[in-house]
């Protein structure tokens, strides 16, 4: 019996350098080893992207990278700002093979059985486990597209029984440009899945912390194409919406959106829909799509940390001591801490978890796009020994 390897199977590493190409050469000096076969990171988009496309590729010759901007940084440090965050994949671990949706708005599903049929082929071919079981799928897409809905529903249907998740692109809260990475570029208005193959458990998760509140809206008038809801109760959606939340339209604000988000019942399950702006004819515009029709509750907000303190510690009673989490934490969810003076305390928690991601514009599980949730996947540590 010997040590499986004295590297882990996953390394993680962060940069707050300035410079793309510093920053680029900070990472590779944390990550780089004879092994590392994947990168994923996530970075703040007030870097020169053009310069750190070029910068990423320089620096992980023959490696894959995909990544995408954020609206923050998840660091193996907790929360941080204006940074890279990285996560380097052991090649004797992880099979992990990356595709670019570049037009979101004509993803048919023979496209997206195309795109999962040649990943799942070059996964196969690395010959580290059997897809059944052992296959996972993280998405990322351009966060101001307004297509998440049609492609993450195009690809579970390809995906099948392969669990997904993921989350959409940021931009440090300008709401203005947001993009995804791959093969040394970002890109605007598209998307990238990746399919990761590996021998080591793994658990996929979601949750929010949101619970119902009495107040009921019904859609009356929307465009779901533009996300925007131009009445609820059959008045214009801003009236109707602050006197449910218990203010005024002059009072609304992104820390109201934040705090009081709405939220569809579905499957017995609430999924939270969070609004973006009002807009001068009192219409207001979501981050998801909304229908006309549909009945949507007042939500409250309850424990930050309760339902992801769950999730992650039956992650790790199904997987074991984690290797590292990956997580789509939504921006609001983030907002809320620093409102509420739990900021701290949050990315403390993520840091004992060993998490390790971005704060998102919208997150996705299993085909569906949603708001204020904590998303990712828990990987558990390799066997201590091997024969």
């Amino acid at each position: 019996m010997k040590p499986v390897t004295t590297l882990p199977a996953v390394q993680v590493a962060s940069s707050c350098i300035r410079d793309p190409f510093s920053a680029a050469r900070d990472l590779a000096g944390q990550l780089r080893h004879q092994h590392l076969g994947y990168v994923l990171f996530f970075c703040s988009a007030e870097y020169d992207l053009a310069r750190l496309g070029v910068a990423l590729e320089q620096e992980f010759p023959n490696v894959g990278v995909s990544g995408c901007t954020s609206a923050g940084e998840i660091t193996p440090e907790g929360y941080d700002r204006g940074c890279i965050t990285a996560i380097g994949f052991d090649s004797r671990y992880f099979a992990i093979e990356c595709a670019l949706i570049r037009e979101m708005d004509r993803f048919t599903l023979r496209d997206a059985q195309s795109v999962i049929d040649h990943l799942l082929l070059n996964c196969r071919n690395a010959k580290l486990a059997p897809i059944k079981g052992n296959t996972f799928a993280i998405t990322l897409l351009d966060g101001l597209s307004s297509r998440e809905e049609l492609v993450l529903a195009t690809l579970n249907s390809a995906l099948g029984s392969i669990p997904q998740f993921g989350g959409s692109a940021g931009d440090d809260e300008h709401l203005a440009d947001t993009h995804v990475f791959y093969k040394g570029q970002f890109h605007a208005g598209a998307a990238t899945v990746l399919l990761v193959n590996t021998p080591l458990d793994f658990r996929v998760f979601s949750t929010h912390h949101l619970t119902e509140g009495s107040e009921k809206l019904i859609v009356t008038g929307a465009c779901s194409d533009s996300r925007t809801v131009y009445e609820l109760n059959a008045e214009p959606a801003a009236e109707a919406y602050a006197r449910a939340v218990g203010t005024t339209v002059d009072a609304l604000s992104r820390e109201v959106f934040a705090l009081r988000p709405l939220g569809v019942k579905i499957g017995g399950h609430y999924f939270v829909r969070s609004i973006q702006r009002v807009n001068p004819d009192k219409s207001l515009t979501f981050y998801c799509a909304v229908e006309t029709g549909i009945v949507m509750t007042a939500m409250k907000p309850g424990s930050l940390l309760d339902t992801v303190r769950d999730q992650l510690e039956t992650s790790e009673r199904i997987v074991g001591k984690p290797l590292v989490t990956i997580g789509c934490d939504c921006f609001l969810r983030r907002l809320e801490a620093e409102l509420i003076g739990e900021l701290d305390t949050v990315s403390d928690f993520l840091r004992h978890h060993k998490v390790v991601g971005f704060n998102t514009y919208g997150e996705q599980f299993n085909g569906m796009h949603i708001n204020q949730t904590f998303t990712g996947v828990v990987i558990g540590q390799p066997d201590a020994y091997s024969g």
